[in-house]
């Protein structure tokens, strides 16, 4: 697949010029992104909580985040401010992570998630610019600090994200959907770029998932060995190494970077996700994200179209919400541009 990586190189002026224009309905692409927001945040969210209605009614940390990171790109104040306050009064941990599961009234689970850690560590960096808020900021980069403080692990390539603080353990266990570039660096500008442990974590990252995909799509789970990151079933089980409801996440996070040897990681997963049975809302955002990478959009928009037909037929909390933040990441630059 390395032959494939030049696939974003030189195209990303036409995707950029395209995303200023309407999609297939003639509606303009931001206004498309801001209805599928406004569709998660009116299902989904109950007095700032994301309610999980397939799920059983619980709740997550990463719900919470993608729904501060919906209210803040559409510059909603009220439903930003609810679930913030929702997130922060029952699920901030003593040492400001936050605990991933929430159901009938109290945590379930403690431990932390580092994706949902991050999310929520954007959605308020983005917050702070869009509502002029520096609490925002200041809660943005204090969250940040304990990500690299309880969720990476020292290497000699450098600051490893792991997937939480359980997962420092050797060998320690990775999620490749984890990874998020945009977010390493909006947290390095946002504290004035003089922590270089973001651009370390950035580029391991990048080898990381790079080393991954080299033969094939991205696994949900891995470990990290003397010589690199090995694909592996989730902890605690038996199941073989897979493509799955995780590892769709990752083409999504390395499109809608602006660097473009970031993008050409997504861009080289095209070729096999434009071949794969893509049924499940999800999947078909993730060939979104490979088809925005390798420069094209109007296939982007088709399969983004696709996704948000299935999302409404058969409504899930997690195709509605990655419908949505699909439209926002790869469509728009209501979550910070280039």
């Amino acid at each position: 697949m390395r032959g494939r990586r030049a696939a974003a190189v030189g195209l990303l002026a036409a995707v950029a010029l395209t995303s200023c224009f309407g999609g297939s309905n003639g509606t303009s692409l931001d206004d498309r992104a801001r209805d599928a927001a406004d569709r998660f945040l009116d299902r989904y969210v109950i007095d700032g909580r994301v309610v999980r209605h397939d799920q059983g009614g619980d709740t997550v940390s990463e719900g919470q985040a993608y729904a501060m990171l919906m209210a803040a790109a559409i510059g909603d104040r009220e439903r930003f401010d609810r679930v913030w306050d929702w997130t922060a009064h029952h699920l901030r941990r003593p040492d400001g992570l936050l605990a991933w599961h929430w159901e009938d009234g109290r945590v379930v689970d403690a431990e932390p998630a580092a994706d949902a850690d991050l999310d929520t560590a954007r959605a308020l960096l983005v917050a702070s610019e869009r509502f002029d808020e520096p609490a925002y900021r200041d809660e943005a980069l204090a969250l940040g600090n304990a990500i690299l403080a309880h969720e990476t692990v020292d290497t000699p390539a450098g600051p490893v994200l792991v997937a939480g603080p359980w997962a420092r353990a050797s060998p320690s266990v990775l999620n490749p959907s984890y990874v998020a570039p945009r977010t390493y660096a909006a947290l390095a500008e946002g504290g004035g770029g003089s922590d270089e442990r973001w651009q370390g974590l950035r580029a391991t990252g990048h080898d990381q998932v790079r080393a991954l995909t080299d033969d094939g799509l991205p696994p949900d789970w891995a470990v990290l060995e003397d010589g690199g990151p090995r694909p592996t079933g989730p902890p605690r089980s038996n199941d073989a190494p897979g493509y799955g409801f995780d590892a769709v996440r990752v083409p999504i996070r390395f499109a809608e970077d602006c660097d473009a040897p970031v993008r050409g990681v997504a861009a080289d997963l095209w070729p096999e996700l434009r071949d794969r049975d893509n049924e499940h809302p999800v999947e078909l955002v993730a060939a979104a994200a490979a088809a925005d990478a390798a420069g094209d959009a109007s296939e982007r928009d088709a399969l983004l179209d696709r996704a948000e037909d299935r999302a409404e037929r058969d409504p899930t909390y997690y195709g509605t919400a990655w419908v949505a933040l699909g439209r926002l990441m790869l469509t728009t630059d209501l979550l910070g541009g280039c």
